[in-house]
């Protein structure tokens, strides 16, 4: 177990090494530059610049200066944000999409597994065309327009939750529950079709001639087997959420690092694109390293070393 993750967390730190190189190469190849605007830049001063942020040289010291750079965790400065870091930009809003796509994330899993089971275990009636119904809803409508309903209903017209910003629990609610819901909806359909099938196994119908109740059935032995392909989507989706939502963020002017990722891209800010890349990049590889250990944790019969 312990060589099958240390081969695992090399392959993973290669991974992260070549995203963080081909994006680099992208950047630096592309044509513009961070300082290219309607107003020319004199010479002088466009020196100055490059000087300053090590953009000057060749593109293999550009190159070999950025990695040595990253080994010892500074991402430079931002060549948009004058004076301002990459490592002070995320660490002023990454907390805020973390605690926002961390919400998201619990929401979208315990509600979609919620769902999705239910459904399952009365296939074929009401509560089974309800449950994907709503699903169906979720996955159809885009968060630019649940999130203006939203906002409309609960905060202008009934006045429960605040309408936007970033302060207490209660700004967390709705651009969570938007956030999730899309989430929920692929979660649920994945685990209807999952319990469906697992109901129809041999184990489960040995449970059930053993005499137990049908939610004991349900829950401590085929959902344990049935909530794998969910498993598998949650690696990615738990990345996706924890990197935020440029669309939710804006919607309720909440001050996350969404739109600093968008930013970086129209303004060619390199410096800190790569350390939005690395950021997601370092989650995405996480947490697909967390769903093939929880695999072999859920069910016994795959083997950590295949």
């Amino acid at each position: 177990m312990i060589a099958t993750l240390a081969r695992r967390l090399i392959g993973l730190v290669a991974v992260l090494f070549c995203v963080v190189s081909i994006t680099f190469l992208l950047i630096r190849i592309s044509p513009g530059g961070p300082f290219d605007g309607e107003r020319k830049i004199p010479p002088a001063i466009e020196k100055q610049l490059l000087q300053k942020y090590k953009l000057d040289g060749t593109l293999w010291q550009q190159y070999s200066g950025y990695i040595s750079d990253l080994l010892r965790g500074d991402l430079r400065l931002s060549t948009k944000y004058r004076n301002r870091s990459v490592n002070e930009i995320l660490a002023q809003t990454l907390p805020v999409t973390l605690a926002l796509g961390g919400t998201a994330f619990l929401i979208a899993t315990f509600a979609g597994i919620w769902l999705g089971t239910i459904a399952a275990m009365h296939r074929q009636t009401w509560r089974d065309h309800a449950a994907m119904f709503a699903a169906l809803a979720a996955i159809s409508l885009p968060s630019y327009i649940t999130g203006p309903l939203f906002i409309l209903l609960f905060a202008l017209m009934l006045g429960w939750l605040p309408a936007g910003g970033w302060g207490g629990l209660s700004h967390l609610v709705l651009p969570a529950i938007v956030l999730a819901a899309p989430a929920a909806a692929v979660i649920a359909r994945l685990m209807r079709g999952s319990m469906v099938e697992t109901l129809q196994q041999d184990f489960v119908r040995t449970a059930r001639a053993k005499g137990l109740r049908e939610s004991t059935v349900v829950y401590r032995h085929a959902l344990r087997i049935a909530v794998l392909p969910v498993v598998s989507y949650l690696g990615p989706l738990a990345a996706h959420l924890l990197t935020g939502s440029i669309v939710v963020e804006t919607v309720f002017h909440i001050p996350g690092a969404g739109g600093f990722f968008v930013h970086s891209i129209l303004n060619r800010d390199g410096f800190l694109l790569g350390g939005m890349v690395i950021v997601y990049c370092t989650m995405l590889v996480a947490f697909n390293l967390a769903v093939d250990l929880a695999y072999g944790w859920l069910d016994r019969r795959i083997k950590s070393d295949a």
